[in-house]
């Protein structure tokens, strides 16, 4: 990529998107198309359709999904499975019609089988079922795979997808019903603390083992993919995590003493746990130059301050 090509970000604003954006613009990147939900609505196939002829972006990042944690995808699979397809349909589409010269498809780690071996392997996709807590958002997110690999084969376009772990940085989701497990910790922390709580409750056991990312080292890795490597180099899709993990319990206690939480934490085992441990390989894409960089302790004191110095209003 030049420096002046122009760049589609989809889904700038979000936990993902703004990482990568910010990273683009760190390095020096002058061109980057984004646009608001209000301004652009990914799942309308016509406004999308318009935008892409209008303004023929070179490189796009699809980093643009309907997300949420184990209660958000529970109580609205229709909605995480229809709303992604749309979104992904209509820019991977849109994107070969315009002649887009490469694409970055983001995707998750919950693509994987529940029972899948650990650590997780790319060739371990499908070879299993998926967990059900998340299942339809998985499959959202292995169809859009699935398309950019069958693109690459049909009509030999170079579309990456990327498959990250669990990420945590800037600009997260703190909703109460849909924001992911470590986000949401944070916010019950420091609420609890500052109503003077004497316990806060988490779903589950606390024995499921999780990879946390910091969003800004995925950022460092798109760009580094799309800078230097082509779908022919990484395959149907690549891992990028840090493959290191900790139980929830372990979790919740370093968020609870990075808050400065002084109550009890308590687990509510008649919640469902979801997948027991999902650890990625991330042999591939280390062999090809990359590690992530922030240790979690680090990425959590950085997200705390970000949510202390928020202004969103959290609903």
């Amino acid at each position: 990529m030049e420096k002046n090509s122009k760049i589609f970000v989809a889904g700038h604003r979000g936990l993902v998107g703004s990482a990568i954006k910010k990273e683009l613009e760190d390095r020096g990147y002058t061109n980057l198309l984004t646009r608001t939900h209000q301004e652009l609505d990914l799942t309308d196939t016509s406004a999308v359709k318009t935008f892409f002829e209008k303004n023929k972006p070179e490189y796009v990042i699809l980093s643009a999904a309907k997300v949420g944690g184990i209660q958000g995808n529970n109580t609205y699979p229709v909605e995480f499975f229809t709303e992604n397809m749309k979104i992904q349909l209509n820019v991977i589409e849109n994107s070969f019609k315009n002649n887009v010269k490469k694409l970055l498809f983001l995707g998750s780690s919950c693509i994987y089988p529940k029972n899948a071996p650990q650590p997780m392997k790319e060739e371990y996709l499908l070879s299993s079922e998926l967990e059900k807590t998340n299942e339809m958002y998985a499959l959202a997110k292995i169809s859009g795979l699935k398309l950019c690999a069958s693109y690459n084969i049909e009509y030999g376009t170079d579309y990456i997808s990327v498959m990250p772990c669990n990420l945590y940085g800037l600009n997260d989701n703190y909703d109460k019903e849909n924001a992911h497990v470590l986000p949401m910790l944070v916010r019950r922390f420091h609420e609890a603390k500052e109503a003077g709580v004497n316990e806060v409750v988490v779903w589950g056991t606390g024995t499921p083992l999780r990879e946390f990312m910091y969003a800004g080292d995925l950022a460092k890795a798109v760009v580094f993919l799309l800078e230097n490597k082509s779908a022919k180099e990484i395959g149907e899709f690549i891992n990028v995590g840090t493959g290191k993990e900790v139980t929830i319990l372990e979790l919740a206690n370093m968020i609870k003493r990075i808050v400065g939480y002084e109550g009890e934490l308590v687990f509510d085992k008649t919640k469902p746990d979801g997948t027991m441990r999902k650890l990625m390989d991330v042999s591939r894409i280390n062999q090809l130059g990359w590690e992530a960089e922030t240790d979690l302790e680090t990425g959590i004191k950085i997200v705390y301050q970000d949510f202390l110095n928020s202004k969103t209003i959290r609903v």
